[in-house]
């Protein structure tokens, strides 16, 4: 199937590696030109060398969504080297697991910052463009936590929350504009944030990791983790010319694990 993506300009937020590198990788096989960004520059040459080797396009940028001040001039430059955007793939990182109590206000405005504003603030660039030429795809990542809040993650759960209903709100705004804006959360997909939480969980309870991951596996319907390329195929999927119906979506790439309807 040809998503229509040939050509499009497709600016993909933590690109270095996970699920932003999943994305990245899937937009581009599908013809797109990638703007990986990423803090890590190491790791975006990892997802330049491996849409290089399939024949894709791809420039990289090394970005701090924290430092939101400075997203009118990198969003400038990119415009005037590559053209306006049309794809937006808002991925940011996850704050660390604990409860909601107690936290600090600064940690709270920190990443606020960083998870909330960061895609607010891209996102209000990148919108007038796309409704001068009648066509664009906002797609977010967020979390399971959104629909089913996950013990121990609470600034996750809170903050992320905040962008499902940011999301599904634009929707309704751009709609009529050709845009579309989806919520994609993802179940347990294999990445390192994954591995970083079940070792945490496993210290947190005195057990060992392994006994973690076969907990957390066996309560997942098709019994195994998700792969990073089953995400990206999801996201290449709602960017396309085919998926112009669907918005104000939130798109459960989870395996089953979200047990509400």
């Amino acid at each position: 199937m040809d998503f229509g993506l040939e050509g499009r300009i497709a600016l993909v937020h933590g690109a270095g590696g996970g699920l932003g590198g999943a994305v990245a990788l899937a937009l581009a096989r599908e013809g797109a030109t990638v703007v990986a960004c990423d803090i890590d520059a190491s790791s975006l040459e990892a997802t330049k060398a491996a849409i290089a080797r399939e024949g894709g396009r791809v420039v990289c940028r090394t970005w701090d969504l924290a430092k939101v001040d400075q997203f009118r001039e990198w969003h400038g430059e990119l415009v005037r080297e590559l053209g306006p955007v049309d794809i937006l793939f808002n991925n940011t990182g996850g704050p660390p697991p604990g409860t909601v109590q107690g936290v600090d206000r600064k940690l709270w405005e920190s990443h606020f910052t960083s998870m909330v504003m960061s895609v607010i603030g891209m996102t209000d660039l990148v919108l007038p463009s796309m409704k001068e030429r009648g066509w664009g795809r906002i797609i977010t990542s967020a979390s399971s936590g959104v629909v089913a809040p996950i013990p121990s993650l609470g600034l996750s759960n809170a903050l992320r929350s905040t962008l499902a209903g940011w999301s599904k709100t634009l929707a309704r705004e751009v709609g009529g504009d050709g845009i579309t804006s989806n919520l994609i959360i993802p179940g347990r997909i294999a990445t390192r944030r994954i591995v970083a939480l079940d070792k945490a969980r496993a210290e947190r309870e005195s057990r060992s990791y392994e006994s973690v991951v076969q907990e957390s596996t066996s309560s997942i319907p098709v019994k195994r983790y998700g792969e990073p390329q089953e995400y990206g195929a999801v996201a290449a999927f709602l960017a396309s010319r085919q998926a112009s119906y669907i918005t104000g979506s939130i798109v459960r790439v989870d395996g089953g694990l979200i047990a509400s309807v």
